[in-house]
């Protein structure tokens, strides 16, 4: 496989993706055959010399479509100057996160058929989609939005304006702040300048994505990453679909897209879900459970959650769910998601 660094196109991308389609569709049928043969036991004299099928070892997987060289150098992007002492970086947070997220938006934006040129700019949208939480401490973090979890406080800027009606829009974080800041004084959390940072890296995402991005924009120029509005905007959708409501059909799949695959990894990531989501268990379950409430609220399409579980359920996904796992999926964890393709169905 090869990649233009400059832009317009990425070789043998669709090619490679047909080709691990046709080998999970053979996958996809092993199990049925497999049951048959062994249930079969009266024709089992007439069948000696069939071999019994195993799974194929060859499965579609997802790649990155860009050099690792500039994978790194886009991680790099993340590390943050530290606001107390002098001459230190904060390391960008689960980058890990980010370039498992990517690999996945890409396959699934292949599946739907999105042309080669644009999937490579579509992955490095995906690989900086967190961008506006570099700088991340998380233990205040952590701290601050436990508490709110706890208070039963809106922690997205769309759940806080449903709440809070009278919040002008882009404002959340000042209205935070202006409910809740003595309450966080008063649990013992010290809300400087720098605990203003990690609540606007989650209610006023939009306009710290913003400011990371023009920091960070002449060393992409450097990369030679050719950077275009619609990237950007993919990136908004999960805290903010109401920006992409005149947005092409195309640019609102690929954000559908990013924000199914960066949740469906984030359920499956034992770090994120300890310091970001205060959880305390993975389940593949909730992630589907979780997903299918937004195709339900419109703010996923059943295109979008369809290529997903294809995927997932040919086991293209196995290996990163088990990276960000930390350790090997369960058995029964593997049949749920072989589960989900229509192939392992008509066995049942």
């Amino acid at each position: 496989m090869c990649v233009v660094l400059d832009g317009s196109v990425s070789c043998s991308i669709a090619k490679f993706y047909r080709l691990s389609e046709r080998r999970a569709s053979l996958a996809a049928l092993t199990p049925c055959f497999t049951r048959r043969y062994s249930a079969c036991r009266a024709c089992a004299s007439h069948m000696d010399s069939f071999a019994v099928p195993t799974m194929p070892t060859h499965r579609p997987s997802a790649p990155l479509l860009i050099p690792r060289p500039l994978v790194a150098g886009l991680m790099r992007l993340y590390d943050y100057p530290h606001p107390k002492r002098n001459g230190r970086l904060i390391r960008g947070y689960d980058r890990p996160h980010a370039v498992r997220t990517a690999r996945m938006c890409a396959a699934v934006a292949a599946r739907l058929g999105h042309p080669n040129a644009r999937l490579r700019s579509y992955q490095i949208a995906c690989l900086l989609h967190d961008l506006g939480r570099a700088g991340l401490d998380r233990d205040l973090f952590g701290r601050i939005w436990s508490w709110a979890k706890e208070h039963g406080i809106p922690t997205r800027p769309r759940e806080w304006r449903a709440i809070h009606l009278d919040t002008e829009y882009g404002r959340e974080t000042e209205a935070f702040l202006s409910l809740y800041r003595r309450d966080l004084e008063a649990a013992g959390i010290e809300m400087d300048r720098w605990a203003v940072e990690q609540v606007e890296m989650r209610l006023g995402y939009a306009r710290r994505l913003a400011r990371r991005l023009r920091a960070v924009r002449p060393a992409m120029k450097k990369m030679r990453v050719k950077w275009s509005p619609w990237m950007q905007l993919v990136m908004l959708y999960y805290y903010y679909p109401e920006r992409l409501a005149a947005a092409k059909p195309w640019v609102k799949q690929l954000a559908e897209i990013l924000l199914a695959c960066e949740q469906f990894e984030a359920y499956s990531n034992q770090q994120r879900g300890r310091d970001y989501y205060v959880r305390k268990k993975e389940t593949l379950a909730e992630a589907f459970a979780y997903l299918d409430k937004l195709v339900q609220e419109g703010i996923l399409s059943a295109e979008v959650m369809g290529a997903l579980r294809g995927l997932a359920g040919e086991g293209a996904f196995d290996a990163i769910l088990e990276e960000a796992r930390g350790g090997a999926m369960t058995k029964p964890e593997r049949q749920y998601l072989r589960g989900l393709v229509s192939g392992d169905r008509l066995c049942q």
